[in-house]
């Protein structure tokens, strides 16, 4: 009976010890689609320009994500390796941990595991709020992750982001929510807003942007789901015609018995 006892506990303090690190920030859903090509694609192209300055993915190779996502292997060559790296290479960085240990006070992690570690919504939610916080070591703190050790790359894409709450408010409130009058177009109650005219991007694009960026960090977590969707495809067309055979042949033995 202590066992069990002991063993229950040990299933329970996580959630107890989540439970007791107070409010989390109200995240907006995510649901990834590793069907979707284009998406994988341009969330490729987000990570190898605006990620891999810091952070590799050594877990993964160039030639596999072109052949899971349908990059032709010149156009990778061409657009997405970047230095001396060939086809076949890893998706690795050129940066010393050493030197990067010194400059950001830890060396920036591998995201091939991030999405599986995280979940996808976390990195969604992280990737979109970002913002200005001139008591930061980078100048700006996150929404999800307070006191981030990184700077924000995104920001000329996004714009830049003030937040008009406390941290409590803004946990409570979440970030670029609020009441929208339909008559001005404005909101109030708003944690995070963007300056208007310093993004590249309107809200909507930066969001699909930021999508497609999370659902290839998804698909780097478990390549393998791609071939066992199309694998459990056939597997399941394989089963129904084995079904009706195995149908008919329990007829056949059956038939001399009745």
């Amino acid at each position: 009976m202590k066992k069990y006892l002991i063993a229950l506990l040990m299933v329970c303090f996580p959630a107890l010890a989540i439970a007791a690190g107070g409010a989390a920030y109200p995240m907006d859903t995510f649901k990834a689609d590793l069907k979707n090509q284009e998406s994988l694609q341009r969330g490729m192209g987000l990570f190898v320009n605006r990620c891999m300055g810091c952070h590799s993915m050594e877990y993964q190779r160039f030639a596999r994500s072109g052949e899971d996502i349908g990059i032709p292997d010149d156009l990778m060559e061409e657009y997405l390796i970047l230095g001396e790296q060939g086809i076949n290479d890893q998706m690795t960085i050129s940066m010393d941990k050493d030197d990067a240990e010194g400059w950001f006070g830890a060396p920036p992690p591998d995201l091939s595991l991030e999405a599986r570690l995280r979940g996808g919504e976390w990195i969604y939610n992280y990737l979109r709020t970002f913002y200005r916080d001139d008591a930061a070591r980078f100048g700006v703190n996150n929404a999800v992750f307070a006191d981030v050790g990184m700077p924000n790359v995104l920001e000329d894409l996004q714009g830049v982001v003030v937040n008009h709450c406390t941290h409590e408010e803004l946990l409570a409130r979440g970030g670029f929510t609020g009441t929208l009058d339909p008559l001005t177009g404005t909101r109030s109650g708003q944690c995070l807003q963007v300056q208007a005219g310093t993004g590249s991007m309107t809200p909507v694009e930066f969001d699909q942007a930021m999508y497609d960026l999370t659902n290839y960090m998804t698909y780097v977590g478990e390549p393998s789901k791609l071939q066992a969707h199309r694998i459990g495809t056939y597997v399941l067309i394989f089963l129904v015609i084995f079904t009706f055979v195995a149908y008919l042949l329990k007829r056949e033995y059956w038939r001399d018995i009745h």
